[in-house]
């Protein structure tokens, strides 16, 4: 029997950072991995929800999310009061009150940097809480590259980076291969290039799909 360890399973992850679902689902799914313990490798995708939204939108998240949908004022704060219920069910406090709706592409041009690094993980995390929970803009550069400071990377560098846009081509990329796909909506998985799950799913639909890679595994 070999003692080397298993490799990882491959999982990659398309979501935007301004998307409550995919902060709902991330919990979700790190919750059925560490239930599983299944190592994973994660690479998290770019996909922009709303790519015309301006970086100063003026207007609340709940006008933006009634003029997108075309629902009323009341039932877009329906829609934010349960999405708001469901994240503090995965321990997650949204704060739409202090939410800047935003153009996230500068957001995902950072993600892509970080990832270049060694800190997307780290730097997902961090995009969401400061947009969900935290107030925190995430469409200037400035407060990108504060934010990237907090997780070890060099804020100048990051200045850099974002106004050249370095990594523009890239998130284009994530994009295409996103609508390759069909991905039409976010959060989506895909395992090991083969399998896709659409949508923050309950724990188990995770852990059955990390069982499935796993087995085949096994077989192959």
């Amino acid at each position: 029997m070999s003692d080397s360890p298993v490799a990882p399973i491959k999982v990659d992850v398309w979501s935007d950072v301004q998307c409550p679902w995919c902060y709902i689902g991330k919990r979700r799914f790190e919750s059925a991995v560490d239930a599983s313990g299944i190592p994973v490798e994660i690479e998290y995708r770019s996909f922009e929800l709303a790519p015309d939204t301006p970086v100063e939108y003026d207007g609340t998240p709940v006008q933006y999310l009634a003029e997108r949908k075309g629902v009323s004022p009341d039932q877009a704060r329906q829609m934010v009061d349960h999405v708001t219920q469901l994240a503090a069910a995965e321990g997650l406090a949204y704060d739409y009150d202090h939410i800047h709706q935003t153009n996230t592409v500068r957001a995902h041009e950072l993600l892509h940097y970080a990832k270049e690094r060694g800190r997307q993980s780290e730097m997902k995390e961090a995009l969401l809480q400061a947009y969900f929970v935290d107030g925190g803009h995430v469409g200037r550069i400035a407060e990108l590259a504060d934010l990237a400071a907090t997780v070890g990377l060099d804020r100048d560098d990051v200045v850099r980076a974002l106004e050249s846009r370095r990594y523009a081509d890239a998130v284009a990329a994530d994009v295409a291969q996103a609508a390759a796909y069909g991905i039409n909506g976010v959060p989506f998985y895909v395992f090991e290039g083969r399998y896709g799950v659409s949508g923050a799913q309950a724990g188990e639909v995770f852990a059955d799909v990390l069982a499935k890679v796993a087995a085949e595994r096994v077989e192959a």
